[in-house]
């Protein structure tokens, strides 16, 4: 299982590992990006890692923050949003939480 940067199960997406093989083996420029920003990097990846200087959202402690809920796939329904952002949000503490204890 491949986490992301953000919480998403690489291994669990339908574009991994032919168009993306995850955001930190793609240093932030999935395939997706090029679609929603100028620069080419997604913006979670490029506030926790460039500007915070973390290796996951999972670090910062102002997750999850208006970035982080606001980034929504618009192939889903808000509700489905909702439910998604819970479980990343879940994944990121367990991943963070599995660190602490190395």
């Amino acid at each position: 299982m491949i986490t992301s940067m953000c919480g998403l199960i690489c291994t669990d997406c339908i574009a991994f590992p032919g168009e993306c093989r995850g955001c930190l083996a793609v240093e932030g420029m999935p395939y997706w990006t090029m679609d929603v920003t100028s620069n080419g990097i997604c913006p979670l990846y490029d506030c926790a890692v460039h500007q915070k200087g973390y290796h996951l959202c999972g670090e910062c402690p102002g997750l999850p923050c208006q970035m982080f809920i606001g980034l929504k796939d618009p192939t889903i329904s808000d509700a489905e949003h909702q439910k998604l952002l819970k479980k990343r949000v879940a994944n990121l503490r367990k991943l963070e939480k599995g660190n602490n204890n190395q």
